[in-house]
This record gives structure tokens, sequence and C-alpha cells, in this order.
């Protein structure tokens, strides 16, 4: 019923209204005319009160309505108008601005998280064919010294090297490297990806970068915690049997009169305190192998000449096993390395493919090369069984293997064998091979 009181109150006055109008017209025709112009004035009294009165009601509508359209939501109606005629729209209010401080609560929240991430993060939203800044974090604007503008232009006049790069891709996805150079400050570079995403009718590009340095310092802090893990794990199991057993080895010997089983005892201590004695001091010395590593002694050395002495060494070890190994290396050229330097790379990645082949059928090591672009590239593969992609970020760290008999510092040491040479070792995978690449620069 509360629906109605709006009409029912409307109709009232269209009623008194039609009635003045009927009276003043009736007093019109008996001329009294005195009396029909009160009653005239009495009508337009009421007209002016029916006039307010809906201008007074629709106000409430039109200001609901026009709070929607523009998304504002801090006006507060009266509790009378949202119990009226208009409690339906009232609710609608309501409820979009419950779901607004919602929204606006989730915004605060994830614009907090990428204020507080240390990678530098832009997103832009689409206007029509123009792009206009919607979000810039603060290690954005710290890192790059600029403030916090809301268009693509105003930043280009800060970036302009960042924003030429991402305008050559036309706003498209990528990932790569790019060199940026912030005020008057050298060239630094940063790793760039991009990315595009939809919501509703509108369309965003976000970009992320973050400094090559940067990564680089987390890496090699990671590395090193892990490596002091190892060395602490391996020093300890050797120290607390040493230590146990020299305790036990000093009991021994202050009893007033040792016994035959007394000497057995302090020959299998003294035993076993020289072979973790043996194995800290090989450990210690593979440690010195990685961080001792002599300069390269570059010179011209032939590419068939390097792998025919590599294979001339593998050759009997492939036979035991029963792998074939097929190499397409055929090149007259030679390239500028240490040979036996390299040798020793060749041999730890062969010897790592037959550990791989041991429990296989198909027994395969490939060899291959390619010059591309002033890089010679070297392949090593093999049919095994992989590597598993929870440990391949863990290859190349120092001491870590998956073999019982292994020391874990081949690939680590190949690795930096091929740095001293200034170029890289990669591993790489697809669904029959697991490929090792080396990459030297030729020019």
């Amino acid at each position: 019923m509360k629906n109605w009181k709006f009409y029912n109150l409307l109709f009232l006055r269209v009623f008194i209204v039609i009635i003045i109008l009927f009276s003043s017209l009736y007093l019109a025709q008996k001329e009294l005319y005195h009396n029909s112009i009160l009653v005239g004035v009495a009508l337009i009294i009421a007209l002016i009160e029916m006039y307010s009165f809906i201008k007074a009601k629709m106000s409430f509508y039109d200001k609901t309505i026009l709070s929607i359209l523009q998304n504002d939501y801090s006006t507060n109606f009266p509790k009378e108008e949202k119990k009226g005629s208009f409690k339906n729209l009232a609710l609608l209010y309501d409820t979009l601005k419950e779901k607004q401080q919602e929204q606006t609560s989730k915004e605060l929240i994830y614009r907090s998280i990428l204020n507080n991430i240390d990678t530098a993060t832009l997103i832009l939203e689409k206007d029509n064919n123009d792009w206009n800044i919607f979000l810039m974090n603060d290690y954005f604007s710290s890192l790059f010294n600029v403030p916090k503008v809301s268009h693509w232009s105003y930043l280009k006049n800060h970036l302009p090297s960042l924003c030429d790069e991402i305008e050559n891709t036309h706003f498209s996805e990528l990932k790569t490297a790019i060199s940026v150079k912030i005020e008057q400050q050298d060239l630094q570079t940063f790793t760039l990806q991009t990315s595009l995403t939809k919501s509703l009718n509108k369309e965003y590009f976000i970009i992320l970068l973050d400094s090559i340095q940067r990564v680089i310092d987390k890496k090699e802090k990671e590395a090193w915690i892990t490596l002091m893990k190892v060395i602490s794990h391996e020093l300890m199991n050797s120290l607390t049997p040493i230590r146990s057993l020299s305790q036990n080895l000093l009991q021994i010997i202050d009893q007033e009169k040792l016994e035959e089983d007394d000497f057995e005892d302090i020959k299998n201590s003294i035993s076993t305190i020289i072979n973790r004695s043996d194995h800290l001091q090989v450990f210690v010395e593979n440690y010195r192998k990685l961080t001792m590593l002599p300069t390269p002694n570059k010179i011209p050395t032939s590419i068939n000449s390097l792998f025919t002495d590599c294979l001339k060494i593998m050759s009997p070890i492939l036979k035991e096993q029963g792998i074939e190994l097929i190499n397409s290396i055929n090149s007259s050229r030679n390239i500028l390395i240490d040979k036996s330097q390299m040798e020793q790379v060749i041999i730890n990645l062969i010897t790592n493919s037959i550990f791989a082949l041991k429990e296989r059928q198909e027994k395969k090591i490939f060899l291959s090369a390619l010059t591309e672009n002033n890089r010679f590239f070297i392949t090593i593969s093999d049919t095994g069984k992989g590597i598993d992609p929870e440990i391949r970020n863990k290859i190349f760290l120092p001491f870590f293997t998956t073999r019982k008999e292994g020391a874990g510092i081949g690939l680590t040491l190949s690795k930096n064998i091929i740095e001293a040479h200034g170029g890289y070792l990669t591993y790489q995978a697809d669904e029959n091979r697991t490929n090792f690449v080396i990459c030297l620069i030729t020019s």
C-alpha cells in the first residue's frame, strides 16, 4: 500500500484542483465575479502546491538516478523517502552503493599490494585510440624518478626510450631486455614484460620492469644460501662423527688397563676418522676447483680435433654401456678456446648423458654444431630420462647432484669454464631429447 501513497496524494490534489476549477467557472457563470476571482486565486495556489509536491517527490528520483549515473554514492537520502513510493529505487541505490564501497576497498588493497612490491608496474587503460595511465606503483615512480602522471604522452616526456620501445611493438605482448636512461644517469638494463587484458568493455595494458642487476643479486644471494647449506651439511656429516669418535678414543685411553677389544675399537675409530677426513679433503678440493679456476689460455683450436680427442677418451665407456654416439660435427674451422678446459666441459656433459641413459632401452647421444650471428653453438643431446622440472633450476648449483657417487661440481664447473670463455651453457628439453647447449662468441 505504501507504493500507492504517492499516487493517492497526487490524485487527491488533481481532484481538488478540478473541483476548484469547476467552482470558479460556475461562479463566473452566475456572474459572481468577485467570488469567482477568489476561487481562481485558490486554484492557482492549489496548482502551485501540486507542482511543489510533484517536484519534491521527483527530486529524489532525479538525484538518485544522477548519483547512480555519476557513480557518486556520497548522498544520504531521508528515511521517509526510502520507505515511500520510491523504496525500490532507494533499495537499488543502497545496493549499488554497498557494491561500490566493496569495490573501492578491493582497489585500495590491490593498490597497496602493487605499491609494496619491488617490481616497477605500470597499467594503461585504453580510451578510444589513446592510452591513459590507470595505475603507476610507487616503485615505478621512485625507480625512474617520474611523477604519477595520468597520460601516456606525459610519461613519454620523462621516459622516451621505454615508451618508444613499447610503441614500436604497437602495444603488443612481449618479453625482452631494454636499456633505459634515467635522467642524466647512464643507461640501465631492465627486463621488460608486457601483457594485454580485457575487463568488460575496458582494455588494459600491463607493463612490468625489473632491474637486471637486482635479479642477478637475488639469484646470487639464493645461490650463496644454497651453497652454504650444502657446505654446512657436508662439514657436519664429517665433523660430527670425527668429534664423537675422538671423545670415544679419549675415554678408552683413560682406562687403567686396555683390553684386546679396546685396541680393536681404537683401530676402527681411527680408520673411520681417516675415511671422513679423506671425504672432507675431496670436498674441499672440489670447492677449490670451482673457486680457483685458472684464466682460459685461448689458442686457435680445430673443432674436429677437439671432438676427436674427447671421443677417444669416451669411446671405451660408450662401447661398454652400449651407447650409440651420432656425431654430426664436421668442421675444419678453428675457434679460440682453452682446449684442455673445453675438453673437460664436453667430457662432463657426455658423462652426464651416459648416466641419464643407464636405464633406457634406446641409448643414443647426439653431437651437433651450428654457427649463427658470430656465435658458435655446440649441442650435446641424449634420449635419456631428462631432468625433473622441480630440480631444473638447481642443476648448475655447486654440489647439487642426483647421483650417489657424484660430487655435484661437473655442471657447475662446466658452466664456469664456458662463462670464463665469454659464452654460456644452457639446458633445454623437448619431448624426446635432453639438450645441453654451449654458446661461444666467435667474433
